[in-house]
């Protein structure tokens, strides 16, 4: 079934901007672009950007599952990022995200399913589906954040393309485009970026499609305009701007792993037991925190997710 989404042009007026923060705003994008003239960016691409950064997503309700954690602060959380399609060190997706272009955007569904298709964003997300969730995200090189995330089950959307028995695993790709993606023009990984996971994961109720972050709508450089968030897992598995989904029946092999897999298993769960061959994961910071933290297993979210991994030798199946 397809959810229509009120469209952009649909405006109330209660979203019109009032005329005196209007002209603040331009007087402020003014400036800015004669700052940022000599980088070569363009005050439309700028005053495009702030508006994206601006736009809030109504209509979120809490959702479960949140910890009462202190957030990490909304400056780390987007200028601080994994995105290796937009540079290879943490500060360069926020620098070079602005090349993205989310309108319109589409996402693919293939593979074991009776409903595939190309559906755009719109017929995915509802508004009035959407959850907040306070997750804690652990990355890799053992930093982690808190997160107000907002966003829908990924369980929910799945249901809906009817995926057949023969879905064992849900694959997913990010989109390839190194015109507005530079990091693809580096063979830093295989491109178009991969990840995958499990069935059963992928319907966790705590796997989320996220669209939004801190009330607003996802940033660039966060993987706009939709990624994935599994808050037990490394941050590798949370892809960002995803333009396939694809149901399977052999475990796929996803860009990490093919890259490094004496490094990065399929699993990616966090066990602080078992070291990383170049880092302990025993400890974690906290970005914004001086001090080192115990990891705990499953990051925290052992309670909800161990019983998937019954059986399982998570020394081996890393």
């Amino acid at each position: 079934m397809l959810i229509k989404v009120r469209r952009r042009s649909d405006v109330k007026p209660s979203d019109i901007t009032p005329k005196s923060v209007y002209l603040e705003r331009r007087k402020f994008i003014g400036n800015v672009a004669m700052a940022a003239a000599c980088a070569g960016i363009t005050a439309d691409l700028i005053a495009r950007n702030l508006a994206c950064a601006a736009t809030k997503l109504k209509n979120a309700i809490k959702g479960p599952y949140s910890t009462d954690e202190k957030l990490t602060s909304h400056n780390d959380v987007t200028s601080y990022c994994n995105f290796y399609e937009f540079g290879s060190d943490k500060k360069s997706p926020a620098r070079n995200a602005h090349t993205l272009e989310t309108t319109p955007w589409s996402v693919t569904v293939e593979g074991a399913c009776e409903k595939p298709g190309s559906y755009a964003l719109e017929d995915i997300m509802h508004p009035q589906q959407l959850e907040e969730r306070i997750y804690r995200l652990r990355c890799v090189e053992a930093w982690s954040m808190v997160i107000p995330w907002i966003g829908f089950p990924v369980r929910d959307v799945l249901k809906r393309f009817a995926p057949t028995s023969k879905a064992k695993y849900v694959k997913f790709e990010t989109l390839y485009n190194p015109e507005m993606m530079p990091g693809q023009r580096r063979s830093v990984l295989e491109w178009p970026y991969t990840e995958a996971l499990r069935i059963d994961e992928a319907m966790h109720p705590l796997t989320i499609f996220a669209v939004g972050l801190y009330g607003e709508v996802l940033p660039n450089q966060n993987g706009a305009p939709i990624r994935l968030v599994v808050p037990w897992k490394y941050g590798f598995k949370s892809i960002k701007s995803i333009v396939k989904i694809k149901f399977v029946e052999n475990q796929p092999e996803t860009s990490w792993s093919k890259l490094s897999p004496h490094e990065y298993g399929f699993y990616a769960n966090v066990n602080p037991s078992i070291d990383h061959p170049r880092w302990s994961q025993k400890r974690e910071r906290r970005i914004g925190e001086f001090l080192k933290r115990k990891t705990l297993m499953f990051n925290g979210y052992a309670e909800e997710v161990a019983s998937l991994y019954d059986g399982m030798d998570l020394s081996k199946y890393y």
